[in-house]
């Protein structure tokens, strides 16, 4: 059943009123036909059966059949911090973060990565990388969207990660602590605000490591093999979803 995203303001009562590009989608790009059923989320946890009742040039309306909680969103708040990985990287790791239950994605710079950008390019990939975004959870079902912040500096994304109930500051090299060690204690996990933050593909400089362990933030190891970068995220957010949910 196609799912869409939308404001409370846009139900009324037992209404639902799409415009703009979904309205659009839902009668050209879909073809649907009055009678025809889709799932409507109001990005606060919750989601309605909807059955379409009329269309106007730009406007589709739906009556909806049933309300009920969102059970797809996961029981934490994960934030991923993920620094900027040359080439197309980044629209796997954001595609796959958000079925893997991410619920922001902040892209950052840092001293080893190759990918540069400038404010132009910036904003259009993050325009871009958004849609992949909403794509995705529109695909696995999640009950909100997404979403994916403009590129941070180092400093910056560092100083928020490092205000997460669970900071987690992922790094290849030596004296790291376990993963598993923040993961243990699955009522810790309910609730918690967890910022998980991945390198480029040369990984952290030392000097890095150290102003991150500065700010209380330990680093963090991810096993015995050294992860590429369009892997870690998506290995770190699938053992708290182990841990937490499963």
């Amino acid at each position: 059943m196609p799912r869409f995203f939308l404001s409370a303001d846009h139900i009324c009562g037992d209404t639902v009123t799409i415009t703009g590009e979904d309205a659009l989608h839902i009668s050209r790009s879909l073809r649907m036909r009055s009678g025809e059923k889709i799932t409507v989320c109001d990005m606060q946890k919750n989601e309605y059966e909807c059955e379409l009742v009329s269309f106007t040039a730009d406007t589709v309306s739906a009556r909806i059949l049933e309300a009920r909680k969102n059970e797809t969103e996961p029981v934490y708040r994960a934030i991923l911090y993920q620094a900027l990985p040359k080439g197309d990287k980044m629209e796997y790791i954001v595609q796959k973060a958000v079925e893997l239950g991410v619920s922001e994605i902040i892209p950052f710079s840092c001293e080893r990565c190759i990918s540069r950008l400038d404010d132009k390019s910036a904003k259009r990939k993050t325009e871009r990388w958004q849609k992949i975004a909403d794509g995705a959870a529109k695909q696995c079902g999640r009950g909100a969207l997404v979403p994916v912040r403009e590129p941070m500096t180092f400093s910056e994304a560092m100083k928020q990660a490092s205000g997460a109930d669970i900071p987690l500051f992922c790094y290849e090299g030596d004296g790291t602590t376990p993963l598993s060690a923040f993961l243990s204690d699955k009522d810790r996990l309910a609730g918690a605000s967890i910022s998980i933050v991945i390198g480029p593909e040369g990984g952290f400089s030392v000097s890095e490591v150290e102003r991150v362990a500065s700010l209380g933030c330990p680093p963090v190891g991810l096993g015995k093999r050294i992860l590429r970068c369009e892997t870690a995220s998506g290995f770190v957010l699938s053992c708290i979803c182990f841990a937490a949910e499963l």
